[in-house]
């Protein structure tokens, strides 16, 4: 297999599971719809993950406003508890053994970085990234067999995404190893609030002014 292949190579037996159930409340509108990259902010989402995956579902409660996707969308089993059941959602409505979860507000996803995590999906029930603050579990691998437990944790009412941790198998990445990929933790940062997305925009265009200039003056690809 060339190098070009690894790159793109997909990764059968995971879904990829973007959670588009919150408020948005810091930001004042949906950011999942905010305009970026010449569409929608989750679209740019759903076709990175697409490139990797067989097939990538939404969780959302108003799948009317992800239409444009095209995709599978589904809807929690426990209702007004939280995160932990729209990744319960996700992993109970997925035809497959493991899924990759992540937010809908993360416009930093690395391949690489997510081709490693997905490498070690047999590892353990759940495959999960340290990073600054701790785990990372809205960019992690789960197992089906997660969902015994996950279950337990929401008929008992406890809401912390890491709360059913305790009954499963935990394998985690450690910072170390997260940084020989991505030595800033970019994939891990969110758009929450209007701050957020303006430096985000404003990034976007200082990157896309040097490749440019890089191109001008022959240098792009050196």
């Amino acid at each position: 297999m060339t190098i070009d292949s690894r790159a793109t190579a997909r990764f059968p037996g995971v879904t990829g599971v973007i959670l588009a159930g919150g408020k948005s409340s810091r930001m004042g509108s949906n950011k999942a719809l905010l305009p970026y990259r010449g569409g929608r902010f989750i679209e740019a989402i759903y076709r990175q993950l697409s490139g990797l995956l067989g097939e990538v579902l939404v969780v959302t409660g108003t799948p009317e406003q992800y239409a444009f996707l095209g995709c599978r969308m589904v809807s929690d089993l426990y209702h007004d508890i939280g995160v932990l059941a729209g990744l319960h959602a996700g992993l109970f409505h997925s035809h497959t053994s493991h899924i990759f979860a992540v937010a809908c507000d993360m416009p930093y996803l690395n391949n690489t970085m997510i081709r490693m995590l997905l490498a070690r999906r047999h590892q353990g029930d759940v495959i999960i990234p340290e990073g600054e603050n701790g785990l990372e579990p809205l960019h992690a691998v789960y197992c089906r067999s997660c969902l015994p437990a996950m279950e337990t944790a929401l008929q008992t009412g406890k809401r912390r995404l890491i709360s059913f941790f305790p009954e499963i198998q935990v394998t985690t990445v450690p910072g170390d190893t997260i940084r020989f990929v991505d030595p800033h933790l970019d994939s891990f940062r969110n758009i929450n609030t209007p701050a957020d997305y303006y430096d985000l925009r404003v990034g976007e265009r200082v990157g896309c002014k040097v490749a440019m200039d890089e191109k001008k003056l022959g240098l792009s690809g050196q």
